[in-house]
């Protein structure tokens, strides 16, 4: 486990899709695509499939070659769960053939008592102590405060603004963390 990458676990609306940019100013780097994941349809109870209008996504092309630079597993942290793999990888640029591994929230995604997001419990039960960053827009103190307690690793929890998506600073702080993780390895590996 020593040699393993930290995972970067991906939420898709917020860091990759900046839903919440002004509804006709999509932002610079980013293409319109009009989709209807089975997620998307499945919000829609009774409604035929055909009547269920396509849900607008913003999607960086360049993010996916970004990502793939960053000394991380990939893992999709995403309420998309498996359609992430379908719908959104490879418009963002990542490989086609390759799908990322997916924490399913299935019927599990239900209102926390303790404050905690809903994905917050699952993120750490998947990490299971190992190093992780989670990029999120709905991460908040009481997420920390959960991950300090019940994860026995490293971890960044990042909130990224659902209105600006992934920027070049947020790739820059996840490439300075990862880093701070291999230069405190190596310090503890000449202290054995």
């Amino acid at each position: 486990m020593r040699d393993a990458k930290p995972l970067l676990l991906l939420d898709v609306d917020g860091p990759l899709n900046p839903f919440a940019a002004k509804p006709h100013r999509r932002p610079e780097g980013y293409e319109t695509h009009r989709l209807k994941p089975d997620c998307w349809v499945a919000q829609h109870v009774g409604v035929p499939e055909h009547l269920v209008k396509p849900l607008r996504v913003w999607l960086n092309p360049s993010h996916g070659a970004a990502l793939q630079k960053l000394p991380f597993d990939l893992v999709w942290a995403t309420t998309w769960e498996h359609d992430a793999n379908e719908w959104i990888g490879w418009r963002i640029g990542l490989p086609r053939k390759e799908n990322l591994p997916v924490i399913e929230f299935g019927s599990q995604f239900v209102t926390r008592s303790d404050g905690t997001y809903v994905k917050t419990w699952r993120v750490v039960e998947y990490a299971a102590g190992r190093p992780f960053a989670w990029v999120d827009d709905q991460i908040g103190d009481v997420d920390r405060a959960y991950v300090a307690k019940h994860h026995h690793g490293p971890a960044l929890l990042h909130h990224v603004d659902p209105a600006r998506g992934l920027t070049d600073d947020d790739f820059a702080l996840l490439t300075d963390w990862a880093a701070g993780l291999t230069s405190k390895e190596n310090t503890d590996a000449h202290r054995s």
